[in-house]
């Protein structure tokens, strides 16, 4: 098992982890994207995630002291309803520079590897991006 400094939100089957410094803007993509009633998606887990193998697929969960709770900047830690757990599928990296086009990459991790796409966590089109990229997991729709 790996504990990650991330945040970590379902949408439909997959879970997404956001990845980036403190600051970045994890938990305020997180509460953004909690807020899209077309998304359904629902909190892993707030800046901390605990991932584990398990065949060739990874899974995400909560540190349990921390588990339901998410802290929003300029409020404080908050209760949300939560998933226990849910498989990972996408990795995004807040502290990467966006490109117009990005080179196909992946992180690996325990031994698997993810799609790993750099994300701009403030632009209003955030999770309308996101909510692309979970779609690609499922239908073959980037064309790059």
């Amino acid at each position: 098992m790996s504990l990650l400094h991330a945040t970590c939100v379902a949408i439909g089957p997959w879970a997404i982890l956001l990845r980036g410094p403190s600051g970045s803007g994890k938990s305020d993509l997180a509460l953004r994207l909690l807020g899209r009633a077309d998304l359904a998606a629902r909190l892993v887990a707030d800046d901390q995630v605990e991932v584990s193998r398990r065949g060739d697929e990874l899974w995400a969960t909560a540190p349990a002291q921390i588990a339901g709770m998410m802290e929003v900047r300029g409020v404080g830690l908050v209760t949300v309803e939560s998933e226990m757990e849910a498989r990972l599928g996408l990795v995004l990296d807040l502290s990467l520079p966006v490109s117009r086009m990005p080179e196909k990459t992946f992180y690996a991790l325990d031994g698997v590897d993810l799609p790993l796409y750099p994300c701009a966590p403030f632009e209003a089109s955030a999770p309308d991006k996101i909510a692309l990229l979970v779609r690609s997991l499922d239908e073959d729709i980037l064309r790059s």
